[in-house]
């Protein structure tokens, strides 16, 4: 199955694709077999359901989250070249040679564009700013009853309380990302693809 996965990409997509996210031509010719394996419809897309069978995600709390940030706004299919830019977020910093982002000129791996994608995460509205409800819904999914309401009400206050600078009650990405300066996003947000 993986030599016919892979013979179905052509070099030329390959070579976009390896300038577009940085990884190696070996890492995309595996990653498309695995998309493809995924791809229960044989449609060259995944749905939410095909990403709902992946046994990590089902049991991740963010898991939704997660499946979510792979599709954009009102789509409910992405194609192996969207799959590949958002598991590019998740490539370590260090290897990063050409993977930028046509858009910000930034690398896909690097540290803002991780952090964007971790405010993304919590942003449900995507209004740009997490608001205690979100930040609330987010802490449940996380913990599940395992914490009284009033504990996880208290946690958001304390969280918007911290990270709030200019008083609106709820955390802008730059407040976000003040937050997280001294934590070494790069290595926490990157999975090991084999090469």
């Amino acid at each position: 199955m993986g030599s016919r996965a892979s013979s179905l990409l052509r070099e030329e997509d390959i070579e976009e694709i390896k300038k577009e996210t940085g990884f190696s031509h070996s890492q995309i010719t595996r990653l498309y077999s695995r998309f493809h394996s995924l791809d229960k419809g044989e449609n060259g897309a995944l749905s939410r359901e095909d990403f709902q069978r992946i046994p990590e995600l089902a049991i991740n709390p963010l898991g939704d989250r997660i499946i979510n940030a792979f599709f954009p706004e009102g789509e409910d299919q992405v194609n192996f070249r969207g799959f590949m830019r958002t598991l590019a977020h998740f490539r370590p910093v260090e290897d990063n040679e050409k993977n930028k982002d046509p858009t910000s000129g930034e690398p896909l791996n690097s540290r803002a564009n991780k952090l964007l994608f971790a405010f993304r995460l919590y942003d449900l509205d995507r209004d740009d700013k997490i608001s205690r409800d979100e930040l609330l819904q987010v802490l449940r999914m996380m913990v599940g009853v395992n914490i009284s309401d009033e504990q996880l009400g208290s946690i958001a206050d304390r969280t918007i309380q911290e990270a709030d600078t200019n008083g609106d009650m709820s955390i802008s990405f730059s407040e976000f990302t003040k937050v997280l300066e001294k934590v070494d996003v790069e290595q926490k947000m990157s999975i090991r693809f084999l090469h």
